[in-house]
């Protein structure tokens, strides 16, 4: 990669990181380029250079922002499979590493889940396909975790996988809202348990269970 293409990347990264945290603050309508050009540190023209407009901007950020995660979501599987884990051990790391991206871009995820119940919005398309990549990563370990024979084969794929999403979603903005106190260890713990099918008074010492664990 040449430096000009660099510089361009930390360019448009410094202006994500601006525009998602201005938006989150003050609304979409509320902000404008003006204020995100000065946080990011750069020329108004120069997030016209980047992005033919504010809306395109926002779509633009929403792309790269949940790409960043389905990213994240597919390195935590493929390295656990690296290391030998199974499926269940796969979506755990990922639930690990939804909750670190979250912990990272906390604007990013309160503008995702404020802008998913909004039907009206140019970037509503953008929105769902980039959503689907995600979800599709996490469907693709749960097929796994059937055909391992880790997982019950009567498990609903798509709707268990939509669940586990927006379980990590919901939980890291409680965390980051109202207990911040607490670890990402702690907060994983607690994820993990609830995956592994701990919750609800079994033993601790007992055999662990997975979701819709054959048995």
């Amino acid at each position: 990669m040449d430096s000009s293409s660099t510089r361009r990347q930390a360019t448009r990264q410094k202006l994500f990181e601006a525009a998602v945290t201005l938006i989150a603050e003050q609304g979409f309508s509320s902000t404008t380029v003006d204020e995100i050009a000065e946080r990011a540190g750069v020329a108004k023209g120069t997030v016209y250079y980047n992005f033919a407009s504010k809306t395109m901007l926002f779509e633009e950020l929403l792309r790269h922002g949940i790409e960043l995660l389905t990213a994240s979501l597919q390195s935590a599987a493929d390295e656990t499979a690296e290391r030998g884990g199974g499926p269940v051990d796969a979506l755990d790391a990922m639930v690990r590493a939804g909750l670190g991206f979250i912990a990272r871009y906390p604007s990013l995820t309160q503008l995702y889940v404020a802008e998913l119940w909004r039907t009206n919005r140019a970037w509503q398309s953008t929105l769902m396909v980039v959503r689907r990549q995600a979800i599709a990563v996490i469907e693709s370990v749960l097929r796994e975790g059937v055909a391992a024979g880790e997982l019950s084969e009567d498990i609903d794929i798509p709707l268990t996988a939509s669940a586990l999403f927006g379980m990590v979603l919901v939980a890291a903005l409680d965390w980051q809202s109202y207990q911040p106190e607490r670890s990402l260890d702690d907060v994983h713990a607690a994820l993990s348990r609830l995956l592994q099918g701990r919750v609800g008074g079994a033993s601790p010492k007992g055999p662990a269970r997975g979701i819709g664990a054959p048995g």
